[in-house]
């Protein structure tokens, strides 16, 4: 078992997406009026993106678990962790505007998805803010880190023949 499959954030999105399999089918089975083509077209959307997102949730959780991986590296799949399950909660909302009627499970996914989210921000402050590059797009820096600050690394003097010689 590789050490990211090992997180606790890792295993509840796992809970999550195996949740979310799950309303996706009865819904599927459900009684709701598939018959208006909008309707039907908005109810395929929401389990369709139901879907992706609780796919995107674990996939981006062990992009970012390694430890050589950069803070704006690991920022990013945190950004896009956060707007997946963000979004199977407004997906969750469409499909019972719509008359899923299982609600319990809908509120199941509510309630996991607020476990997920205190254990995701745990998991985010173990990030090490001091091993980045400069983020020259502004979004991901750790803090007191701009994105037109000087990089200290270009002060270090390089030359190709002192790396490879003679070659």
């Amino acid at each position: 078992m590789k050490q990211w499959q090992k997180l606790p954030v890792f295993q509840k999105a796992m809970e999550i997406q195996k949740l979310v399999d799950y309303i996706v089918k009865s819904v599927e089975k459900t009684d709701i009026d598939f018959e208006q083509e909008i309707q039907a077209e908005m109810i395929e959307n929401n389990i369709n993106y139901m879907r992706k997102n609780s796919l995107i949730i674990p996939a981006k959780i062990a992009g970012a678990s390694g430890e050589e991986m950069l803070y704006d590296i690991k920022m990013e799949n945190a950004a896009l962790i956060r707007k997946a399950a963000r979004d199977l909660i407004t997906d969750a909302s469409g499909i019972e505007m719509h008359g899923f009627k299982d609600t319990e499970y809908l509120d199941l996914l509510r309630t996991e998805i607020e476990t997920f989210r205190i254990l995701f921000a745990e998991w985010v402050k173990t990030f090490d803010p001091w091993n980045y590059n400069i983020d020259r797009w502004g979004l991901f820096n750790p803090p007191g880190i701009n994105y037109d600050d000087k990089d200290p690394d270009d002060d270090i003097p390089y030359n190709p023949d002192d790396t490879f010689g003679d070659l």
